[in-house]
């Protein structure tokens, strides 16, 4: 245990520090090799790793790919700039309009879209408007903490959802069907939260005068009009295919690449340069990683998660499903919510509780973030606001994280019961 521990806590520890030219898949790799090579694990211990989570990174890649074509067409430009016209100058409905949009794009494209795409585009448009430090931060922070808190909906609306589904074979329908009450209280959650935190920093009225039309930011307006249609179709694709069993990633990647080949049709996008900006590195990140956590399993990690929720299961379901939220959270914003999924996967099939997966799932999405180190949206969100010349510190952010997560992941919860 000490071995596997000391190789878990090392890998991540490069994987947040980031060490300059070394980047997060290439860490998890050597951590996985390291494990590998000291006898934590087995070269079949890494296939039945691959196993679990091909489907899920080949789907999170796919998510990604479309994501950044629609963004090439000025999908998510129009998206913003429709959700902050509609608010009319008033800032507090400009806060609570531009926190479904993230839900939204959440929802439909990953968490870790909304922090790669439109974190940027929002951050740009509030900088025009010349917001204050003080509601610049609001905005911002509301923003990233949305993304992960409304990733529960769907299963592609997370990795940790693709991850969980495909561990216990629940289906697109059987998933979405369950998730949607938590889902739906988890937003509602927030919303109220976040503006009760935030209501003083957010200004009363905003000029928007000079703000540029949506429609003035499509690039394509073709493509445009047909990305509705695709998206729509996809979707369809997702529920057709759970009928068929068929992976999630067949639809998520397939479609990703036709739409590619529609916008090169149009020539609305360019397949070779998005293709190459896709972050290929997550790929290497989830096999790694998920590896050197597979070393905590065998060292007998999940066997004590196990015996601690049998005995909450001991106590009535629903001490069992807030108690593996709240485990699920705390593991999450210590140790990142990617290995954590999978650790309490491995735990609650072994404590053969396979109902409890719903609630491991709503605590590893929205535990991460009490913490800067909960999950890699945070950490692409962070990167992405600091390459734009916005440094959040630790302190700074678990000021917040810690005060907002705890109501809105009881309340998420509860939609379970």
């Amino acid at each position: 245990m000490l071995l596997a521990s000391s190789i878990f806590l090392l890998t991540l520890l490069f994987v947040i520090w980031q060490p300059k030219g070394l980047q997060i898949g290439t860490t998890a790799v050597i951590g996985a090799v390291v494990a590998l090579l000291l006898g934590v694990v087995s070269l079949n211990d890494v296939l039945i790793v691959t196993d679990i989570v091909w489907d899920a990174t080949l789907a999170f890649i796919g998510i990604i790919l479309l994501s950044m074509a629609l963004d090439e067409i000025g999908f998510f430009e129009w998206s913003a700039l429709k959700m902050v016209r509609l608010s009319r100058g008033n800032g507090h409905l400009m806060f609570v309009y531009v926190l479904l949009l993230g839900a939204v794009v959440a929802a439909f494209f990953a968490n870790d879209g909304a922090a790669l795409i439109l974190t940027p585009i929002l951050l740009a448009k509030m900088k025009y408007l010349d917001m204050k430090p003080v509601a610049l931060f609001a905005f911002v922070m509301a923003g990233g903490f949305i993304g992960d808190s409304a990733s529960n909906p769907l299963v592609i609306s997370n990795l940790t959802n693709i991850v969980t589904a495909g561990y216990f074979g629940i289906g697109f329908w059987e998933y979405a069907r369950t998730m949607f009450l938590p889902n739906l209280l988890a937003i509602l959650a927030s919303l109220g939260v976040l503006w009760i935190y935030f209501r003083k920093s957010i200004p009363a009225h905003i000029d928007i005068q000079n703000l540029a039309t949506p429609q003035s930011v499509i690039k394509n307006h073709t493509m445009f009009r047909l990305s509705w249609w695709f998206l729509g179709f996809l979707m369809i694709g997702y529920f057709v295919g759970d009928a068929y069993h068929l992976p999630v990633s067949l639809f998520a990647l397939g479609g990703a690449l036709i739409f590619l080949a529609i916008g090169t049709h149009y020539k609305a996008v360019k397949p070779i340069m998005t293709i190459k900006a896709a972050p290929w590195q997550v790929v290497w990140f989830s096999i790694g990683l998920y590896v050197v956590v597979y070393g905590l399993k065998n060292a007998g990690l999940t066997g004590l998660l196990s015996e601690t929720i049998l005995w909450m299961q001991q106590m009535g379901t629903s001490v069992a499903v807030i108690g593996v939220g709240f485990l699920s959270a705390l593991l999450s914003s210590v140790m990142n919510n990617m290995p954590t999924v999978m650790i309490m996967d491995i735990a609650i099939d072994e404590a053969n509780m396979q109902t409890l997966a719903y609630a491991n799932i709503i605590g590893s999405n929205l535990g991460p973030k009490m913490t800067p180190i909960g999950s890699l949206a945070t950490l692409l969100w962070l990167h992405v606001l600091a390459k734009k010349g916005i440094t959040i510190g630790w302190i700074e952010y678990m000021k917040v994280g810690l005060v907002i997560t705890p109501p809105v992941l009881l309340i998420a919860l509860l939609g379970l019961l």
